[in-house]
């Protein structure tokens, strides 16, 4: 639902949820994704402003993305150049590599869950798969979107989490980038193949940046998968930011002095 914040005027999207309707297990989760978006602040990532609870419904009330989701751009509008793709894809480096350092893996990234503000800026949503991973010690659940999904997941083993949200970002830049997915097939079976074949058609208008770039992302091994912080200084997310090279974020100091 849209409204409208009295006090600041601005728009804001809320979520209602009936609490009755959910188990257990999926009412852990919700108070999960919950707990998770409050402490997450960061311009690329839908804030969660206020939770309101009553007896049987959960209202969140969400910062609004007016203009939808990447997903739908991408069938509307077409590929992106890639001017454009690394604008939108250093905005979503930029969220992850902050979630990956507060131990928060989303493990459910993908177009869909891209959401565009009105000055289309990236603002990712829908942490509901999201969970703290500690070093060393596996998570071992498979989420999010097949097509999205890291080899090691289709093969159902464990691992440690923010490797998984790396392979999803090396389809979601195949996806800004060429406007299809990497890895498709009619079915599941025929998808999981693919995927764990890890070979992918570079369009023949790809850069040969981009084109090695995605080399880092899309690697078979997690173990030999890049870091953020190593993307952060690749040359292609950097090209006509010279001078200016993706940083990892830092959250503005809160200032007591005024209160």
């Amino acid at each position: 639902k849209l409204a409208r914040h009295i006090l600041t005027g601005r728009e804001v999207a809320i979520k209602i949820i009936d609490k009755t309707q959910l188990n257990p297990t999926s009412l852990q989760k919700l108070f999960r994704e919950v707990r998770i978006m409050k402490g997450l602040n960061h311009p690329n990532i839908v804030k969660l402003f206020e939770v309101i609870e009553t007896e049987k419904t959960l209202y969140l009330v969400m910062e609004y993305a007016s203009a939808g989701e990447v997903f739908d751009y991408l069938v509307s509008h077409g590929r992106m150049k890639e001017k454009e793709a690394r604008a939108k894809f250093r905005q979503i480096v930029s969220a992850v590599h902050y979630c990956h350092q507060k131990n928060i893996v989303h493990r459910d990234l993908k177009a869909e869950n891209l959401l565009l503000d009105a000055d289309a800026n990236i603002k990712i949503a829908d942490f509901g798969f999201s969970n703290e991973f500690t070093l060393g010690s596996k998570l071992d659940t498979f989420c999010g979107s097949p097509p999205y999904a890291a080899p090691e997941l289709f093969q159902g083993k464990k691992y440690d989490g923010p490797e998984v949200d790396i392979w999803s970002l090396g389809v979601i830049l195949y996806t800004l980038v060429s406007g299809s997915l990497p890895f498709d097939g009619q079915n599941l079976k025929e998808l999981r193949e693919r995927v764990l074949r890890g070979k992918y058609r570079v369009p023949f208008y790809m850069s040969t940046d981009c084109e090695n770039i995605l080399r880092r992302f899309l690697v078979l091994n997690p173990a030999k998968r890049c870091t953020l912080e190593q993307i952060m200084k690749d040359k292609w997310i950097n090209i006509g930011y010279e001078g200016d090279e993706l940083k990892p974020y830092r959250e503005p100091e809160e200032d007591f002095a005024d209160a």
